[in-house]
């Protein structure tokens, strides 16, 4: 099937009469058990198990769980409560005291802080590394690593990894790596099919595209995903409500489409942004002023509806467009209808989040200066978006 077929019909039951023709909510928390299909340890969960408790398995988290590994090309997926839960319980399920994660110093502020602070209490030993450059990442490798986390497009600056070159180096060295992709979205890029172990998402973001559900995910190899439900999914608990799961799979049902109107939108708006007075840079993957433009061509399908962009007086403008906007909403997250707009200061995500000094911070500075504006760009007309901006941006 092609993407949009796979969005809609990647696990549904079987045609039957009387059966309904989409993926039923089932809210319910343990299902009748056959006590030689299963135990009550969760030690004894084999691949073939029935549904016993929602916690392991759920019918409708599991349609969830087949469409998106369709989506990515995966073997299996493995649905969360949240993204960060998704990305917390991948670490903590492949490491361990004494070994090395190498992460991109540029990524969302929770896992950076996950990373900084929690890990090195386990005696996980962490390093940051520019993961646009895939020969800095490949020099961060070290005997003793066994994970390797990017992102692509990374939060807040849209800068890119070359994910090919960097599954390369990091399978040299036998280690694995793991790919949040959660701008870029399945229909844009497929990291599985380009060498990754692993991609997550925050489902949260545009695979719901409503901004009513949580969700995040992992999709892998068959048995990799059947240890991460073993361990971190049961044992740290953070189970997808199947409410959720039921929104974000009727918002993957319309994700190709959606994302063909985001990036459609997102390039007018790129577009009028760099040449609006008082903007000093803007940063959009399909721009061909974006230093990665020609690795965004390459590697994506889609160039997503996220930009960034800088002006002077950061914190001031903050201020104007939170009072001045009336269509964009001053508000956190992405990857929803509504377009939105937040402010992100240099100084307090490089001190709080990122821990970046250095060389290292001057090279984000050169990507955002004293602070980016985060821009998600929503499913209204997009003059009516600039209209908005326009008259916002204006002193």
């Amino acid at each position: 099937m092609k993407v949009a077929t796979t969005a809609i019909h990647a696990g549904l039951a079987a045609p039957r009469p009387g059966e309904p023709v989409l993926s039923p909510l089932v809210p319910a928390t343990s299902f009748y058990a056959d006590p030689d299909a299963i135990g009550f340890s969760a030690d004894d969960l084999g691949d073939e198990a029935p549904h016993f408790y929602s916690r392991w398995s759920n019918p409708t988290a599991a349609a969830l769980e087949t469409r998106l590994a369709r989506l990515e090309g995966g073997e299996a997926a493995l649905a969360f409560a949240s993204g960060m839960a998704a990305v917390t319980g991948l670490f903590l399920n492949r490491l361990k005291a004494g070994d090395h994660l190498v992460l991109s110093n540029v990524c969302y502020a929770g896992v950076a802080e996950f990373a900084h602070v929690n890990l090195p209490r386990l005696g996980i030993a962490v390093t940051t590394v520019d993961a646009g450059d895939p020969a800095a990442v490949a020099a961060a490798l070290r005997p003793q690593t066994r994970l390797v986390h990017i992102e692509t497009p990374a939060n807040p600056i849209l800068r890119l990894a070359d994910i090919a070159a960097i599954a390369a180096s990091v399978h040299a060295a036998g280690a694995e790596l793991s790919v949040d992709a959660t701008m870029a979205t399945p229909i844009a890029t497929q990291p599985l099919r380009l060498g990754a172990d692993y991609v997550v998402h925050s489902l949260t973001k545009y695979a719901c595209g409503h901004g009513d559900a949580l969700g995040g995910a992992v999709i892998g190899g068959a048995d990799a995903i059947a240890a991460l439900r073993r361990d971190s999914l049961i044992h740290l608990g953070a189970a997808i409500n199947p409410f959720a799961a039921w929104l974000i799979l009727r918002g993957l049902e319309t994700l190709p489409w959606r994302m063909a109107g985001h990036e459609q939108n997102a390039l007018a708006v790129a577009t009028f942004l760099e040449g609006r007075p008082g903007v000093r840079r803007v940063l959009y993957p399909g721009l061909a002023s974006h230093p990665q433009h020609a690795l965004a061509r390459r590697q994506m399908n889609n160039f997503s509806g996220m930009l960034s962009f800088v002006v002077d007086d950061g914190t001031a403008v903050a201020r104007r467009l939170a009072q001045k906007l009336k269509l964009v909403a001053y508000a956190v997250s992405l990857g929803k209808t509504r377009s939105l707009i937040f402010h992100i200061p240099t100084e307090d995500l490089l001190r709080t989040s990122f821990h970046l000094t250095g060389a290292d911070a001057d090279s984000y500075r050169a990507w955002a200066g004293e602070g980016v504006f985060r821009l998600s760009v929503g499913l209204e007309d997009a003059a009516d978006i600039i209209a908005d901006l326009d008259q916002a941006l204006a002193p």
